[in-house]
């Protein structure tokens, strides 16, 4: 499966700043909120609905409710600043995390915390991380959610690298991809290039 990249101007505008070496921490978590809406209402133009009667001060009126149940998986840490934004949105939904890092010597995917139940009681479970690299952490994460029963699963990045989205669809190819842009390549390091840099570290100031 091909990744589905958002052409939206604003996207590709606020990618460019989130880029920007000189963005503070501060904007750095402003800009990922705002992409993450941007991203996510594309990423739901599928969600299933039912139809719904609503009386406005006037008449009554025809209209839609979601008809599904939806998680929101972030991969810690970097995938929390992309819950908030979401959750203004779908207040409703529910929040599972999962605590994976990469290490460095193999660039292997390590689990530190996993509190998922044997069933998740959702619909659509939705990944949450910035970065889509090597691709290790969201195999992780989906397999471990279709291990809990997961059916229906999509994963949102802000910035891949073509190598984790082949990885990802070649484990997982019922998983969408949705992203803001696929960028070159992977470095030596596993870094995605250009990239943006580390995107807990430039979230929260740490380095």
């Amino acid at each position: 499966m091909v990744a589905q990249v958002s052409s939206h101007p604003l996207v590709q505008h606020k990618l460019a700043r989130l880029r920007d070496r000189e963005t503070s921490p501060a904007e750095f978590r402003e800009l990922v909120r705002d992409l993450t809406k941007l991203l996510v209402v594309e990423a739901t133009r599928d969600l299933a609905t039912k139809s719904v009667t609503v009386e406005t001060p006037l008449a009554s009126a025809q209209g839609v409710r979601l008809a599904e149940r939806i998680g929101l998986v972030p991969i810690l840490r970097a995938g929390l600043g992309m819950v908030e934004p979401i959750h203004a949105i779908l207040p409703e939904a529910t929040v599972w995390h999962l605590g994976l890092y990469r290490d460095h010597q193999t660039l292997q995917p390590v689990h530190y915390y996993d509190k998922l139940p044997p069933q998740l009681p959702i619909d659509l479970g939705i990944v949450l991380d910035p970065m889509l690299a090597t691709g290790g952490s969201a195999i992780a994460a989906v397999t471990s959610l279709k291990r809990c029963g997961v059916k229906r699963l999509k994963f949102l990045g802000l910035i891949a690298a073509p190598e984790g989205v082949h990885a990802l669809s070649s484990a997982h190819p019922d998983v969408v991809i949705h992203v803001g842009v696929v960028d070159h390549h992977l470095n030596e390091h596993g870094y995605i290039v250009p990239g943006l840099g580390d995107a807990g570290d430039r979230q929260f100031g740490t380095v």
